[in-house]
């Protein structure tokens, strides 16, 4: 009796460990396949990720698929139906732009339950973000084919943007939070402060403002927006204009709706809505179109026509990152201002690294047609004073688009001396478009002139270093005649004109800006 005791807990042991290892077994899963993570936006809308598994034991490999079509490699485990799974993505390339999306993986962790698994992720520049992933196919996660492009041909002119626009832009302070209320308050800051008198009139929201599209294929607003018809009123009672955002891809970068295959129907609700301004960003059509010069003409090609057809003048500015020199041909595309880098930040590096790498192509820039190194990220703190007054007065000789993107309703009055300093915006706005040259490197200083249309000559004093530096300019050397006169444009004072060369301390990051005039 006491033998037959033994054996039934043995059996009884046997058989819990049994049911113990088959539910471990299915907590764990098979996660072999395709998945598709759906972040919500908050604002009614989700971000679609999709990643490809295969699982051996407690290991996972897999492919991303995001800005690569070809699947950014993952690997990761499972433990006990806990996921941690992370993208091994390359490194970034020679030119990329410091920071950004390459050579920085994206890590996944979360739960696995029955068929579906929360996931929390890990961004790049460390935003974070959680949502819920089902099971779905190769079809949902491979891009669409591409769709036909137009035969290349030079779209006219559309007489806009003679000089260099000048507004404001959501993106660098509001990024994917931007709501109506903000673009309000933008606008509303622009005509309060006196900037719309300087010349910034363009009130313009970057991404995140679209919803899906309803049954007809036309695009709609997300719970952030509420009336564009009545927003673009409201912008243009004050005097300003307004623009908005979109790509010719599916999804635009933040991965709302782009206008793959709406482009004629979403110029045509842009007309309706009265905007002013498009700007379009290459986006998630990278994974669908070959990136060659002929392509990416089409490409924008194909919305410019669209805009120009609605009749309404709305300023076209292409955004592709400088790939295939689109100086040489965006204005054949209907364009008025294109890319020429990739993103800016809101450091030094990046911004010295972009704005003096602008200087041999400055000869591109002519009226309507115009180099854009991004938006200035004057007033968003990432920078000094000294560095911001160097940003503003490099766009400014470059011709530059001068589109500010910080909080104009929270300005510092030294952020509004920079962005409202008139006489470094007359150079940037004078009509004879003359290119920056370089003159002369001493040191960690270089010297940039450029010619304005009343035949004076800007002289910009740049120390690039990381200490003060001595900086000298002879008169002479500028070809100016005898009874000329300068300004310093920074200290809004005449400098003493003397036979002997000029002198100055520069400080580190900092720009000396003179305006020599007959």
């Amino acid at each position: 009796m006491s033998i037959r005791v033994r054996m039934d807990r043995k059996f009884v042991c046997f058989a819990a460990g049994v049911l113990l290892t088959a539910a471990a077994a299915h907590a764990q899963g098979n996660l072999t396949g395709y998945w598709d993570l759906r972040v919500p936006n908050g604002d009614g809308t989700f971000r679609e990720t999709f990643f490809e598994l295969t699982q051996n034991g407690n290991t996972l490999t897999g492919k991303w698929y995001g800005r690569d079509p070809n699947g950014i490699p993952m690997q990761g485990s499972i433990e006990a139906g806990k996921v941690h799974f992370a993208t091994v993505p390359p490194p970034p390339p020679p030119n990329a732009t410091p920071g950004g999306f390459g050579g920085r993986p994206t890590v996944y962790d979360g739960a696995l339950h029955g068929d579906t698994m929360t996931l929390t992720s890990t961004g790049f520049r460390g935003q974070t973000m959680t949502g819920e992933a089902v099971r779905s196919t190769r079809e949902a996660a491979m891009p669409p084919a591409p769709l036909p492009l137009p035969a290349l041909r030079d779209l006219p002119d559309n007489g806009l943007v003679r000089t260099p626009p000048m507004g404001w832009n959501s993106w660098n302070k509001f990024a994917g939070r931007v709501t109506e209320a903000d673009v309000r308050a933008a606008a509303d800051a622009l005509v309060s402060t006196g900037m719309s008198k300087m010349g910034y009139i363009y009130v313009n929201i970057d991404d995140t403002w679209e919803g899906g599209r309803d049954a007809n294929g036309n695009i709609q607003l997300n719970q952030k927006f509420h009336d564009m018809k009545a927003l673009a009123d409201y912008v243009h009672s004050k005097g300003l204009k307004l623009g908005i955002y979109s790509s010719p891809g599916p999804k635009n970068c933040a991965g709302y709706t782009g206008s793959f295959g709406h482009e004629a129907q979403d110029a045509k609700t842009y007309a309706s809505w009265g905007i002013d301004y498009l700007k379009y960003d290459l986006c998630s059509a990278r994974n669908i179109y070959k990136s060659t010069p002929e392509i990416h003409q089409a490409l924008y090609q194909k919305m410019g026509e669209a805009l120009q057809s609605t009749g309404r003048p709305i300023v076209f500015s292409l955004c592709q990152y400088g790939e295939n020199d689109p100086w040489k041909w965006g204005y054949k595309a209907g364009g008025n201002l294109w890319r020429t880098t990739g993103d800016i930040r809101d450091q030094w590096e990046s911004m010295d690294r972009i704005g003096f790498s602008q200087i041999d192509i400055a000869t591109y820039n002519h009226p309507g047609r115009w180099n854009d190194p991004d938006m200035l990220e004057v007033g968003n703190g990432g920078m000094s004073a000294d560095e911001y007054r160097t940003h503003m007065s490099l766009w400014s000789l470059l011709s530059a688009p001068l589109i500010a993107g910080n909080d104009l309703s929270n300005m510092s009055e030294e952020t509004k001396s920079i962005l409202m300093n008139g006489d470094v915006i007359a150079i940037d706005q004078d009509s004879a478009v003359h290119p920056v040259q370089r003159q002369a490197k001493q040191g960690t200083v270089e010297v940039l002139t450029r010619l304005m249309s009343d035949g004076s000559t800007v002289v910009g004093l740049f120390n690039r270093g990381n200490a003060p530096a001595p900086a000298s300019l002879d008169w002479t050397a500028l070809s100016t005649r005898p009874g000329f006169k300068v300004r310093d444009l920074w200290k809004h004072e005449p400098v003493n004109v003397s036979g002997t060369p000029y002198q100055a301390t520069v400080p580190v990051h900092g720009v000396v800006l003179l305006r020599v005039t007959p």
